[in-house]
């Protein structure tokens, strides 16, 4: 009897943690390709990539940058302005002789356009517009991070999602063995087999694997809030995931050399060196000539106070300006953009380390994961055979009732530390992927539209008027 007893909950536990590692996960039943939808892996990167706000706010952020390229490009066009101004005159007038005297009211008006159009600026507007074209690009990059840090963390809480789940069922598992067991440690004691020693003990580790449960549930719904903050949805039934180690380099030192030349940090640290060497020619562009044009068309009427009075001018100047001394401003700001510009040098190495560490940290996290998941397996295995040994020394009085809860636990940690390396090792190579800058929604091959920034800079980059913005988002 007793021994049918234990193997039906030996039978139950095992139809349990089958079911809690289906959905946590275990590589050999990742193999097959599931569909595109909201409860698979790539259906809620896709969800992150198309909705999640982080990525909205760069994109606008994107397009808003786009605009600095048509105002730099402006110094290059012609600016038009029209002056009008009309009024009342009264005039009263006498000749030296005193003879003549003429008094008469008059309405004076004058309409003036004037057209101004550099010619020559110190090279200002060709840097300013070099300046643009780089800050356009680097705000790109930032958003390629962007896009990678967002797919990251949309891994990462999927994969959260799944562990926590999985280990919810572990220890809603371990409440029903334990519970079972402290049934069967009644019983005993009711017919004097065992002591109330031993009815506390499987009393305590009961109380102790409802706390754990609640504990698990807990990290659980934090999971399920965190999911729903980066995805945008509320998680069902998640299907398994598997690793992308298949689009991963072949070896660590080449993962570096991949992260140094293509992470979006470091080129967009490059980019805002180029803005800031161009930001020294534009100030030291202020202490070269200016050279312009200025056309201007007058016409007046009654400008002396004459009714009948008309004039009209119209004139072409050219105009150069030289700067000689402004109180030493321009020399200040020339040094400042020199120091700003050793400072963003500075910073393109310190990206290009922080890439190093962080290829090299994500490749040692997943080496590190699957050698932990073959113990893990090793450690269940061997642990599912000491229970089982423990329990049947435990019926010929060979081992206590703490031998049997001590051994259920080490089975239930095991198991727990399986799932939570096979979602390391998911979580992990998705790490790589970002930490050589190529985790992006084209190379997941996700099913999404892919937003192009090069849609609304092709539409603002020659845009002289309008106020409306394009629709390129």
């Amino acid at each position: 009897m007793r021994r049918a007893v234990f193997h039906n909950i030996k039978l139950k536990s095992r139809i349990t943690i089958a079911r809690a590692a289906g959905a946590a996960i275990i590589g050999a039943l990742c193999l097959a390709p599931t569909p595109i939808a909201a409860e698979t892996m790539s259906g809620a990167l896709a969800l992150a990539y198309g909705g999640n706000p982080d990525m909205n706010q760069q994109r606008a952020g994107v397009r808003a940058t786009d605009e600095t390229l048509p105002q730099a490009s402006s110094s290059w066009r012609p600016s038009a302005s029209v002056s009008a101004d009309a009024g009342y005159n009264y005039l009263d007038y006498t000749q030296a002789d005193g003879l003549t005297r003429k008094r008469t009211g008059s309405l004076p008006r004058t309409v003036s356009l004037t057209v101004n159009q550099t010619v020559y600026n110190g090279n200002r507007t060709i840097n300013g517009v070099r300046q643009a074209e780089s800050n356009i690009m680097g705000a790109r990059e930032n958003l390629r991070n962007t896009e990678l840090n967002v797919l990251l963390n949309g891994a990462t809480v999927y994969m959260n999602v799944l562990r926590d789940t999985a280990i919810l069922d572990l220890r809603r598992n371990n409440i029903t063995v334990l519970e079972e067991q402290l049934r069967q440690t009644r019983d005993r004691f009711n017919v004097g087999e065992v002591t109330r020693t031993d009815v506390a003990q499987a009393e305590a580790s009961l109380a102790n694997a409802r706390s754990d449960y609640f504990a698990a549930q807990a990290n659980l719904q934090t999971s399920i809030a965190n999911f729903r903050q980066v995805i945008g949805i509320q998680p069902t039934k998640l299907e398994p995931a598997r690793t992308i180690e298949s689009l991963l380099p072949r070896n660590v030192d080449t993962a570096v050399l991949v992260g140094l030349s293509e992470h979006p940090v470091i080129q967009s640290a490059l980019h805002s060196v180029d803005a800031a060497a161009l930001q020294v020619k534009l100030v030291e562009g202020e202490l070269y000539p200016t050279v312009g044009l200025v056309g201007n068309v007058q016409a007046s009427g009654a400008y002396s106070g004459f009714p009948k009075e008309q004039l009209l001018n119209a004139q072409v100047l050219g105009q150069i300006t030289v700067p000689i001394y402004s109180g030493g401003d321009v020399y200040a700001r020339a040094r400042q953009a020199k120091e700003t510009l050793g400072q963003a040098r500075i910073q393109a190495d310190l990206e290009r380390d922080s890439v190093r560490a962080g290829v090299v940290s994500s490749w040692g996290q997943l080496d590190s994961a699957k050698a932990v998941i073959q113990s893990a397996r090793a450690a269940v295995k061997a642990a599912e055979i000491a229970l089982d040994g423990v329990r049947e020394e435990a019926k010929v009085g060979q081992r206590t009732t703490f031998d049997v809860l001590q051994q259920q636990q080490i089975l239930l940690n095991t198991r727990v530390s399986l799932v939570t390396a096979q979602r390391d090792r998911v979580v992990a190579s998705y790490a790589v992927m970002a930490a050589i800058g190529r985790l992006s929604a084209a190379n997941l091959n996700l099913n999404v539209v892919q937003y192009d920034p090069t849609v609304h800079f092709d539409q603002v980059k020659d845009k002289w008027i309008g106020l409306r913005t394009p629709d390129g988002r």
